[in-house]
């Protein structure tokens, strides 16, 4: 069976006949979600900026950037389907690893074969993920860290808080401390997130270590730690929360 979750499109032409042209398309297709029509990649840059989305559909040749450019450019591609009136373009979009090239005309018969490889990649993406989800051993309590030509445990009852130092980081526990090249962004992605909060750029904390908050500090025995502005907020939600479950 397909996958039910729909597919979130994007189109991109500065020619509005050709945006509304596969936006009709889209609309016939029931897995298909049109999110945005957009005239330029300066406008989809912006709006993609808070708002994910799965298959592209770009005209190649548009004005201040062209959709190769724009695809290039991208961090996070989606799945891309590029679409032009000149087929000298056809090997540079491949090498782009796009999912197909619409030559202008488009008939609906060579989109939906775009179309069609799009749901079967996004399928596929789906469900490995999910796969990997149920297949996922239960979590555990440590992590393995290398420092010092050792293999660290760290234990998390053990961690009162985590210092970023550029590259490296140093874990602060209760009988010791260890420093390893590891990065805070990892971290924050491996560790349990009812355990641990990441306060500031340069700390993340043991929720159950945590004391007091004192202003911009968190009080956590006889060290107070900086609370990032753009951590604060979810800080105290955070512990709020806690203790909304601890009196219930």
């Amino acid at each position: 069976m397909g996958n039910t979750q729909k597919i979130k499109v994007m189109v991109i032409d500065d020619e509005f006949p050709a945006r509304k042209l596969l936006s009709d398309y889209i609309s016939k297709v029931p897995n298909l979600e049109l999110c945005k029509q957009c005239s330029d990649a300066l406008e989809a840059s912006a709006y993609l900026q808070s708002n994910p989305i799965d298959l592209l559909f770009t005209d190649i040749q548009m004005p201040e950037l062209s959709g190769l450019d724009f695809v290039k450019s991208m961090v996070n591609k989606p799945m891309v389907v590029f679409t032009t009136a000149y087929s000298e373009y056809a090997l540079e979009s491949y090498d782009l690893e796009a999912v197909y090239y619409l030559l202008k005309p488009i008939s609906f018969a060579s989109f939906m074969k775009a179309v069609n490889k799009a749901t079967e990649l996004f399928n596929l993406k789906h469900t490995s993920e999910n796969t990997a989800k149920t297949s996922q051993p239960e979590s555990k309590d440590f992590l393995m860290v290398k420092a010092d030509y050792k293999l660290y445990k760290i234990n998390f009852d053990d961690l009162i808080y985590i210092e970023g130092q550029s590259e490296y980081v140093t874990f602060h526990m209760v009988d010791k401390k260890v420093t390893a090249y590891y990065s805070l962004k990892k971290l924050e992605e491996e560790l349990p997130s009812n355990r641990f909060l990441r306060i500031h750029k340069s700390y993340i904390v043991a929720q159950k270590r945590i004391e007091a908050i004192e202003g911009n500090m968190v009080v956590i025995g006889k060290e107070k730690l900086s609370i990032g502005k753009n951590y604060k907020d979810m800080l105290m939600q955070a512990l709020c929360k806690n203790e909304d479950e601890t009196q219930q």
